[in-house]
C-alpha cells in the first residue's frame, strides 16, 4: 500500500534537511509549484533524489553578506555583474538546485532581459555560494548543470571549488584562490569581513572594504 502526504503537509525544522527517494522530474516540477516562491526552504534534485533544506537564520545572513560584498568588489572593478539570487536551476529529467545566491559576471551581458532562467538558452551561473555545509545531492547537480565556480561558506571559512572539465568524471576540486577575483585573497578576506559585518554592522563594514581596496 502507497501513502501519499501532500507537500506542504511535511515540517523541517530549521537546520535539517529531508531526502526523497525514486522522485521523477514531473514529481519534482510539482513539489516546486506545491512549495510555491515565498518559502524559507531550499531544494536539490540529482537523478531521482530530492532533497529539502530548511537552512538556520544564523546561516542564512552570511551568504546575504557575502553576495554583498562579491557586488562591492566588483563595481570597484569597475565590472558587469548579475545577481540571480536563488533562482532555481534546472537541467530537466537530470538535476536542479537552488543556489543560496548565484552571480553571472563572465557572462552578465548574456542574461540581461532574462526574466525566466532556462539553461537551454542561458548558461549556467558563473558563480554559486552556498552557506553551511552543501549536500551531496547539490553538489551533484551543480556538476550536472556545470557551475564553474562554487564557495561553501561554513564555520567562518570559506572554501573555493571550481569546476575540473579534465578528469575522467567532470568533478569539483578545491583550490586556493578564486578565478573570479585572482588578485584578491578572496579565501581570507570573505571570512574577515563577514565577521566585520556581524560585529559592526554591513555598511560599515562595506565602506571599510570601499577604502581598503
Amino acid at each position: 500500500m502507497s501513502i501519499t502526504i501532500p507537500i506542504e503537509a511535511i515540517e523541517i525544522d530549521p537546520g535539517n534537511r529531508i531526502s526523497i527517494h525514486n522522485v521523477s522530474w514531473q514529481d519534482f516540477e510539482n513539489i516546486l509549484t506545491e512549495l510555491g516562491e515565498k518559502r524559507n526552504t531550499r531544494v536539490a534534485y540529482y537523478k531521482g533524489t530530492l532533497e529539502i533544506m530548511s537552512p538556520l537564520a544564523l546561516h542564512e545572513r552570511p551568504h546575504r553578506i557575502i553576495a554583498d560584498i562579491v557586488k562591492a568588489i566588483l563595481n570597484m572593478q569597475d565590472r558587469d555583474w548579475e545577481d540571480f539570487g536563488s533562482t532555481t536551476l534546472k537541467l530537466p529529467i537530470i538535476a536542479g538546485v537552488e543556489p543560496d545566491t548565484c552571480f553571472y559576471i563572465q557572462n552578465a551581458a548574456l542574461v540581461r532581459g532574462c526574466t525566466n532562467m532556462d539553461l537551454s538558452i542561458y548558461p549556467p551561473p558563473d558563480l554559486s555560494i552556498e552557506s553551511d555545509v552543501t549536500s551531496k545531492t547539490a553538489l551533484d547537480a551543480y556538476e550536472a548543470l556545470g557551475v564553474p565556480e562554487v564557495w561553501i561558506y561554513s564555520n567562518s571559512k570559506l572554501k573555493v571549488y571550481i569546476f575540473d572539465r579534465t578528469a575522467e568524471r567532470n568533478r569539483y576540486i578545491e583550490i586556493n584562490s578564486s578565478p573570479t577575483f585572482p588578485n584578491v585573497p578572496i579565501i581570507e578576506l570573505i571570512p574577515k569581513l563577514v565577521n566585520q559585518a556581524i560585529s559592526l554592522g554591513t555598511s560599515r563594514m562595506l565602506r571599510s572594504l570601499k577604502s581598503e581596496l
